[in-house]
């Protein structure tokens, strides 16, 4: 990770009050040294040239001649390689989005902590180089009964036994899906015991539970009224901080688009959404996607596995394609009696059979995924 006193913010800024808070909080830390607030977006990529800013922040509703997409294009286009992170409110949503020049986003109002915490991970990802970088996968479906969280936890170790040092969110918060699936005691810490206002490696090293297929999991609450406790804020703080400790972040996430969702969402490189031969699920998928589109999701976040591929239902592939506007990325067959004893028994079946069609399908997909067979883990 880059040394946080490094770190040099050039930011671009015309709302007073704003400037203030961003100064504000960089007065009570010695983390980041701020070169200059500019409020004329038509200044900001000549003062990044002669001050070579290691990070440069965009409020995305700046205005003047050049407003805030538009200064977003320029750096992406200038040449300068320097990250940029964008400021929003929540009224207008973004997502993070590497090829159109936006490495991370921070929505108003934000602590200290989140914003120093920022910077240092966009620019450790850009020292790092793309092939260090974290990867963060929400499996996600908007219809139960697909076998969202069984894939998610079997990617993940999939991911694992490549040598990628991973974690698993379980981002059910009410039901605690992987908790009941793995027959967590319910004693076990859960995300519930990070601190809300200061989360550091620490204090997740503690809570993270160690499951026997080799990954760390971060659990749910464990039970179903503590949900409501987890708010968008802590989700982000944590996916924030699990990205300078893992390789890779797989989460399951619920199937309903709540602000804690959104939040997992919005952190994610990738969002793994789970299809089947079923009418149901295409057409709630679709409902989905058209959301996602019209929130900013760029089109190479979203990625579709279809399972039980092999059961088609009725309904062919040509027509599954034609529904979806492209062909699923992955597929994965059906093996009901192993899936099911596996899940019984609360063990991986890429673990207990890892030479089936369905286990070699998920291990397919985590090297796509990851875009390489095998790798080192990171030491945390």
């Amino acid at each position: 990770m880059a040394n946080p006193s490094s770190i040099r913010l050039l930011v671009a800024e015309d709302v007073p009050q704003v400037s203030q808070h961003v100064r504000n909080l960089l007065s009570v830390q010695e983390q980041v040294k701020l070169l200059e607030v500019l409020n004329d977006g038509s200044k900001v990529v000549e003062a990044a040239k002669q001050l070579r800013p290691d990070v440069v922040m965009v409020d995305l509703l700046l205005q003047g001649k050049v407003k805030g997409p538009q200064l977003i294009e320029k750096l992406r286009d200038s040449g300068l390689d320097i990250p940029v992170v964008v400021l929003t409110v929540p009224q207008h949503p973004l997502a993070r989005d590497p090829a159109r020049g936006i490495d991370a986003v921070l929505t108003l109002p934000f602590s200290g902590f989140e914003l120093v915490n920022t910077l240092s991970h966009v620019l450790a990802d850009r020292q790092a180089g793309s092939s260090g970088a974290c990867r963060v996968i929400s499996v996600f479906s908007p219809k139960g009964g697909v076998g969202k969280t069984t894939i998610a936890f079997n990617l993940a170790v999939a991911l694992g036994q490549m040598g990628v040092a991973t974690a698993l969110i379980d981002g059910s918060l009410q039901y605690g899906d992987l908790r009941s699936l793995l027959k967590v005691p319910s004693d076990v810490p859960s995300i519930l015991d990070l601190p809300t206002d200061r989360v550091q490696e620490s204090d997740l090293r503690d809570v993270m539970w160690r499951d026997p297929a080799g990954i760390d999991i971060l659990l749910a609450p464990p039970r179903v009224e503590m949900a409501e406790m987890v708010t968008a804020r802590d989700v982000e703080k944590t996916i924030s901080l699990l990205r300078r400790l893992y390789e890779a972040i797989v989460i399951d996430t619920p199937t309903t688009l709540s602000e804690v969702t959104l939040a997992l969402l919005d952190g994610s490189d990738i969002v793994l959404s789970i299809v089947t031969y079923d009418s149901t699920t295409i057409h709630n998928t679709i409902a989905v996607a058209e959301v996602f589109s019209s929130i900013g999701y760029a089109p190479e976040k979203m990625h579709y596995l279809l399972n039980r591929s092999d059961s088609s239902g009725g309904i062919g592939r040509e027509e599954l394609a034609r529904s979806l506007g492209r062909r699923p990325d992955f597929e994965v067959v059906s093996d009901g009696r192993l899936v099911v004893q596996a899940n019984n028994e609360g063990m991986p079946f890429v673990v207990t059979s890892p030479d089936a069609a369905v286990s070699k399908d998920i291990q397919r997909a985590a090297q796509t995924i990851m875009g390489r067979t095998a790798g080192a883990p990171v030491r945390h």
